[in-house]
């Protein structure tokens, strides 16, 4: 039995639906059902499910997340360590992360913010920027597979591209720095700095003002990680200084971005509510599906969180 284990009876049911009809072989059900005997749950298909649920399942085989990261469920202290962790992938999310990274940039180049309010206010607000793609280098930090996919997007707009990881990466039109030896000099040629870092205790506030001063003067800032990778008076700080020409932020700590913060009203920044990389729900669904037939045929689960590294 796969249970379902996402925020409204709607939705949950929209999921179950086209889970049975991908895999009608499989049973299942909303984790609220009143049937479900928390025994007889093999896989479990849940974002932010409450802390301790999961280790009321005891016969789990795989727990299956709802988006690519994985702490909204690593942060509960009882989650079963013992069941395969499965992140959302497919073809799908790097597609979409391509194309949201692509317009952030584009938006930063050509003055998308400034005309969004310019239009607001029925102001005719004429202004040419002096750059084109082809001037600039983006540079992703997290080269993993979604950053992967916006490689040629990015190139094909006629960007330079560089990406940082932990460890070397090899992705073609991509220059590849790796390690903390490796960071300075990938700052100081990038132009607009792209966050794509898993969530670990490592990397929480990485993007902190001693990093945003190693940016060349005026870079753009594009956060699709995590909000815990940005401290965000920094980053404010660092929009006003004209350090930073100005953001495209779409993930926020805490989640909803609470009406008060300053970041919904600053001139330089655009926000987005968490939609960069969210695929159609029956193409994850299909993932899911196959990615359970794989296993119970004898194939690895794909994409697995690993718990050493933390991602």
């Amino acid at each position: 039995m796969l249970l379902v284990k996402v925020e409204g009876a709607r939705t949950r049911q929209a999921w179950c639906e086209v889970l049975g009809e991908l895999r009608p072989s499989l049973v299942v059900k909303p984790y609220d059902a009143p049937d479900v005997r928390p025994e007889e749950a093999a896989y479990v298909l849940t974002w932010a499910p409450t802390p301790g649920w999961l280790a009321g399942l005891p016969n789990l085989r795989a727990i299956f997340s709802l988006g690519a990261g994985v702490d909204h469920i690593t942060t509960d202290p009882t989650w079963p360590r013992h069941v395969p962790l499965v992140r959302m992938g497919g073809e799908e999310p790097g597609q979409r992360m391509g194309e949201y990274i692509a317009w952030a940039c584009l938006t930063l180049l050509r003055n998308g913010r400034d005309f969004a309010r310019a239009q607001a206010e029925r102001r005719w607000d004429y202004k040419v920027g002096e750059d084109t793609a082809r001037d600039l280098c983006v540079g992703i930090m997290g080269l993993g597979a979604l950053g992967a996919a916006a490689v040629p997007m990015l190139r094909g707009l006629g960007y330079r591209v560089a990406g940082w990881s932990r460890s070397r990466k090899a992705v073609e039109g991509a220059e590849s720095f790796a390690g903390a030896g490796e960071l300075d000099a990938f700052l100081a040629r990038v132009d607009v700095l792209v966050c794509l870092l898993p969530s670990t205790p490592e990397t929480a506030g990485i993007v902190n003002g001693a990093l945003l001063a190693k940016l060349r003067p005026g870079a753009g800032f594009v956060n699709v990680a995590r909000g815990a990778h940005a401290v965000v008076p920094d980053l404010v700080a660092a929009l006003d200084s004209g350090q930073l020409s100005g953001a495209v932020l779409d993930v926020f700590d805490p989640e909803p971005l609470p009406a008060e913060s300053p970041l919904w009203s600053h001139p330089k920044v655009t926000v987005t509510p968490h939609v960069a990389s969210v695929a159609r729900r029956r193409e994850r669904a299909r993932y899911v599906a196959e990615a359970i037939a794989g296993f119970e045929a004898g194939r690895p689960l794909p994409n697995l969180y690993d718990p050493v590294r933390g991602y």
